[in-house]
């Protein structure tokens, strides 16, 4: 037999598919497992990622000041013992450690290191984050999302049109890996609106009879409008049937509406973990993949454990993750909550949609507001096209305040803007600013059609003048 790669040398592809089934084996593992056999293969999966993470000097140091050592954690019981981490700890990482820093458990001055796929994030908001995954931890997450694809419902004779961004960011490329590797489906990797023109995605969409869209929703939304400002009309043109991506507190009706009655799809995950959770076809909530993440839910302020019902920091441990990057309790920052019961299709818990991000939450006056979740407020109003911007200020007094700009078709008079106002304060508990805006207006701020996520806050509380 010749000599693997290094890279699909370091996979055992059946020992992978056993642990985390896909398919019609992914329906019948999971279907009704017993709390009790799921917690074993957690519990197994947790100390395989303990033991590599006291090899890497990242976790040394950070459990070492929080008073760990080794031996100290038993099982998944002591995972509390532990300390959270965030973003902020691997930047500091890199800014110890340039490129790479220490937390991938990597020699990248040795040629014959473990094989690593890097990322970054985008640097939106500072420098980018690199991001790193081995060969085992890669194919794994790639078949979590296929996981949720197929289970979804799509299938080999699907045409699927993504639209994640590519370059240095993980998230084109990560889908692409997906559909190739554990579906069927025919993939076309149209990207952002500057990687592909957004007038040519739609006329590509057409030709090649897409039936599947993948991707962030905002510029989903977005490719609709363009599709209609160009003569095609979805439903009948472009016969898209299902839409699998990242829903916020956006409403699927509206947007299943605006693809032609296309069934929506909403799934969770950030760019270090993967995948973390997906709705099935149940379309009960999202259900956490048990088998993979050990997923928390922590108090903003406190970092305590909250009981199922109560929103607080999703925090996860990726039980797959003992070759690169160990993530053993990692703070989102993303807000949700364990739904009360569960959904009946699986035996893993629910989430209740994402509600916002705890280290972009606005304190306005006593309230807590994210700004990523302002538009599924707006859509409750027929006037509103999907895009927002939102402004934090503060003025001479310290007194802040929420600007809110919204696009909107047709008038913008003063009746209008107090209608989005009083529904705000309604919805949200607290007045802000509202600014009507003409549909396009707010492009250069939000870059729907630059960006995979659009901005959708300035906090310009703390600037200087």
């Amino acid at each position: 037999m010749p000599q693997l790669p290094p890279y699909f040398a370091a996979l055992d592809l059946p020992q992978m598919l056993t642990d985390h089934p896909i398919g019609d084996d992914f329906i019948k593992r999971f279907a009704k497992i017993s709390r009790d056999e799921l917690r074993a293969q957690q519990n197994r999966l947790f100390m395989n990622c303990v033991r590599r993470a006291w090899e890497i000097p990242f976790y040394q140091r950070l459990w070492g000041n929080a008073g760990a050592k080794p031996g100290d954690i038993k099982s998944l019981d002591d995972i509390t013992k532990l300390p959270v981490f965030s973003k902020s700890d691997i930047m500091d990482s890199l800014a110890m450690k340039p490129p790479f820093g220490d937390f991938g458990g990597l020699d990248f001055a040795d040629p014959n290191h473990r094989p690593a796929v890097m990322h970054t994030t985008s640097g939106t908001t500072g420098l980018p984050q690199v991001l790193l995954f081995g060969p085992k931890t890669r194919e794994i997450q790639n078949l979590l999302v296929a996981r949720a694809y197929i289970w979804q419902g799509m299938t080999g004779a699907d045409v699927v049109h993504s639209v994640y961004g590519h370059g240095m960011v993980n998230a084109g490329h990560y889908m692409r890996e997906t559909v190739l590797h554990f579906t069927n489906a025919t993939f076309m990797s149209a990207g952002t609106g500057v990687e592909t023109r957004s007038v040519q995605q739609v006329q590509l969409m057409k030709r090649f009879g897409a039936t599947v869209i993948v991707g962030f929703i905002d510029y989903v939304k977005r490719l609709a409008q363009v599709a209609r400002e160009e003569g095609l009309i979805p439903g009948r043109d472009i016969n898209i049937r299902m839409i699998s991506g990242h829903f916020g507190r956006e409403n699927k009706q509206e947007i299943s509406e605006m693809w032609g009655g296309a069934e929506c799809f909403d799934w969770y995950g950030v760019g270090d973990t993967g995948i973390i959770s997906a709705e099935g076809p149940d379309h009960t909530g999202m259900y956490v993949w048990e088998d993979a993440h050990y997923v928390e839910i922590l108090d903003v302020d406190t970092g305590a454990p909250l009981p199922d019902g109560e929103s607080g920091d999703i925090v996860t441990t990726v039980l797959f993750k003992d070759d690169v990057y160990p993530m053993i309790r990692f703070n989102t920052h993303d807000v949700s909550s364990y739904a009360k019961k569960g959904g009946d299709a699986l035996a893993f818990k629910q989430i209740q949609g994402i509600f916002g991000r705890s280290d972009n939450m606005v304190k306005l006056r006593g309230i807590n507001v994210f700004p990523h979740g302002i538009g599924g407020v707006l859509n409750a109003r027929p006037e509103f096209n999907g895009e927002f911007f939102c402004r934090a200020v503060r003025d001479a007094t310290g007194r802040d305040d929420m600007i809110v700009m919204i696009e909107v078709n047709g008038e913008r008079g003063d009746s209008l803007k107090q209608q989005f106002q009083t529904l705000l304060k309604t919805r949200i508990g607290v007045e802000m600013t509202v600014e009507l805006h003409h549909p396009g207006a707010l492009a250069d701020l939000t870059e729907v059609d630059k960006r995979q996520k659009p901005k959708r806050l300035s906090d310009e509380r703390f600037k200087k003048a």
